[in-house]
């Protein structure tokens, strides 16, 4: 249970910061914007994956970053498709 509410509350915070760094208005309520960080992780750790062999588990600032960027690139896409 703890597991999915820290899923939950990361993908809030790396939803919000990808929506107050993306350019422009991003609209979407709270529910989207948690599924867009939480999605964001996921294309950020597959990138990560078809980079490294190295599965190293915690929580690293480029992690974290590479989670933001994600999410914008998922923004992105879902603006311009």
């Amino acid at each position: 249970m703890f597991k999915l509410i820290s899923i939950v509350f990361s993908g809030l915070i790396v939803g919000l910061a990808a929506r107050f760094l993306y350019p422009g208005p991003v609209e979407m309520g709270l529910g989207r914007t948690i599924l867009l960080g939480i999605a964001g992780s996921l294309v950020a750790g597959l990138a990560a994956s078809w980079g490294s062999r190295n599965r190293g588990g915690g929580i690293g600032r480029a992690g974290c970053l590479a989670s933001i960027v994600g999410a914008m690139v998922l923004i992105f896409i879902g603006r311009h498709l």
